[in-house]
């Protein structure tokens, strides 16, 4: 993983400095609340209902464990003993006091971590899959070219004001496992006949009030244009995006606006003019980079491990664990892994304690290569695992609660934090989800039915990608109650597609019900091994609003 040089040390550490004096004058009444907002939105921290939230980078979902111990020292000392992966790649604190986030600043830099631009009208967290790097269907390594917008983009100041937040994502594999089509900017990455490397670059894409999906604004554009082409991008953005109202600000309103053939002249006219200037890419630059991105010293290891087999053959529940929770690697005798965060009721999606992630960095020492990956599921991936060593590894996840095995299941559930925490949300999330995990708490049933991704937002902000969720549940505010407006058939992937909402909406005592009627529905029209998601595309909206809402009007 990238090691920082002493430009990192030196921008992250002065940074600390400079945010330590902005905090002590916001103490002392030199700074009113209004001019402190724009400095601690820019360095992650928000004022949530409770407290202070605290939203740290993980660039492109990836850890060393020894960082992973740093952030439960954080959530120890500093918090309640636990933080909140998210559906960005990043972890939050909710619960820190603004006396002491310099400190905890300062405790993230001398482990190579940071809060810059969690937050804030700028270029957020660059994101890619949590497989990077490993993935058997992997076309190339995405990090480099990742690591390169991320130091592009940190503190550039042409982009610290833009008018609405602004997200990237990359692509590499065959599958899309980094919901490229739904942010502002999304790179597919791949190679032409020739092997060259090649980019194809979405725009438009955002969720929220007004969800839609990027459109391709261009084909082939050699990689040595990434930057120089992301920054007409942005230009085009900063010059005509709109900043009289935050809801029609992100570029997707502009892309709407203008139509995606306009917008494109508009970027490739911008372009022309920087596109042979310094932003220009060498090999010798991408070398520099991508040289940090050393490849485990793997061994040599037969594809077919006959004790992995025999324990797969001797032990019904770790085979399950293997078929939901691992990814084929790259590398003959390896295996990808996914720790789930869904353990059901005992602890919210995407939760973690402190003890957990000490944990996760022991296993990660102790099977891996001391490397882990945060994914926008909001599970943990241990990306190099030896399938000779995963049996003892499921082991000792299960132990740390962290081996259930329902990835990509229904009680896989993404959510925000909801209502309890988050001073935007009109509705909580996180009841929902630990109802519908209860209801569903039959593993078998839950294997039969396959893939279903359930997504939960508690507003319209859709940090939980309800929109992009087989079956996806927003909290409205219904005459000050907390109702839940329900949709479904949305997917992600390079096949995404937007939910659809079914009717009116539910209360929250309603939710599970529902959900069980749209199950039940999938089941009963369901052809062979049919996936949710394809069985809605087939045979439309009709019989699941029907099943739901007869079952509702019987219950009442």
């Amino acid at each position: 993983m990238y090691q920082y040089d002493e430009y990192d040390h030196a921008l992250v550490h002065e940074r600390v400095a400079q945010f330590r004096d902005q905090v002590e004058r916001r103490i002392s009444g030199e700074l009113s609340e209004e001019e402190f907002l724009p400095l601690r939105l820019q360095n992650g921290l928000y004022l949530q209902k409770h407290a202070y939230m605290l939203r740290v980078a993980i660039p492109y979902g990836t850890l060393a464990a020894r960082q992973m111990r740093a952030l439960a020292n954080i959530a120890q000392h500093y918090d309640r003993g636990y933080g909140h992966f998210t559906t960005r790649q990043n972890i939050q604190f909710n619960w820190i006091e603004l006396e002491q986030v310099p400190d905890i600043l300062e405790h993230l830099a001398e482990v190579e971590m940071h809060a810059i631009q969690t937050s804030g009208n700028c270029v957020r967290n660059i994101t890619t899959e949590a497989f990077a790097g490993v993935a058997a269907d992997e076309l190339l390594d995405p990090r480099p070219l990742a690591e390169i917008l991320r130091q592009w983009s940190t503190i550039n100041p042409e982009f610290l004001y833009l008018p609405r937040k602004f997200k990237i994502a990359l692509c590499a594999a065959e599958e899309d496992r980094a919901a490229v089509m739904m942010h502002d900017i999304g790179l597919y990455l791949y190679r032409d006949a020739a092997g060259e490397l090649l980019l194809r670059v979405m725009v438009g894409g955002g969720l929220g009030r007004t969800p839609i999906l990027s459109q391709q604004i261009r084909e082939a554009l050699p990689w040595q244009h990434l930057l120089s082409y992301v920054e007409a991008v942005l230009r085009v953005y900063n010059r005509h995006g709109r900043r009289d109202n935050k809801y029609k600000a992100r570029i997707k309103i502009l892309v709407k606006a203008l139509g995606i053939e306009a917008f494109a002249r508009e970027v490739e006219a911008e372009w022309q003019h920087i596109k042979d200037g310094p932003a220009e890419l060498t090999q010798e630059e991408y070398q520099r980079v991508a040289d940090a991105f050393i490849a485990p010293p793997y061994e040599a290891l037969p594809e077919v491990d006959l004790g992995f087999g025999t324990a797969l053959a001797q032990n019904a529940e770790f085979a399950r664990w293997v078929s939901r929770n691992t990814l084929a690697h790259k590398v003959p005798g390896y295996i990808a892994v996914v720790l789930s965060t869904k353990p059901g009721i005992a602890a919210p999606p995407g939760d973690v304690t402190a003890q957990q992630m000490n944990a996760l960095a022991d296993l990660a020492e102790r099977f891996g290569f001391a490397e882990l990956r945060i994914a926008h599921e909001q599970n943990v991936v241990l990306p190099d695992i030896r399938k000779a060593d995963l049996y003892a590894l499921w082991q000792a996840a299960a132990e740390a609660g962290l081996a259930t095995p329902n990835v990509g299941l229904l009680t896989d559930v993404i959510a925000c934090p909801g209502g309890d925490f988050c001073a935007l949300a009109n509705a909580k999330s996180i009841p929902i989800a630990q109802a519908i995990q209860q209801r569903f708490d039959d593993l078998d049933y839950l294997h039969d039915l396959g893939d279903i991704s359930l997504n939960i937002s508690g507003c319209m902000n859709a940090c939980g990608h309800h929109h992009i969720g087989n079956i996806g549940i927003l909290g409205v505010d219904k005459n000050g109650s907390e109702w839940y407006q329900v949709t479904i058939g949305g997917s992600q992937g390079k096949s995404s597609a937007l939910g659809k909402v079914i009717g009116p909406a539910f209360s929250a005592e309603q939710i599970p019900e529902v959900i069980d009627g749209l199950v039940r529905t999938f089941a009963d029209y369901r052809e062979a091994d049919e996936r949710f998601v394809d069985t809605v595309q087939r045979i439309g909206l009709e019989p699941f609003k029907e099943q739901v809402y007869r079952k509702q009007q019987v219950n009442a």
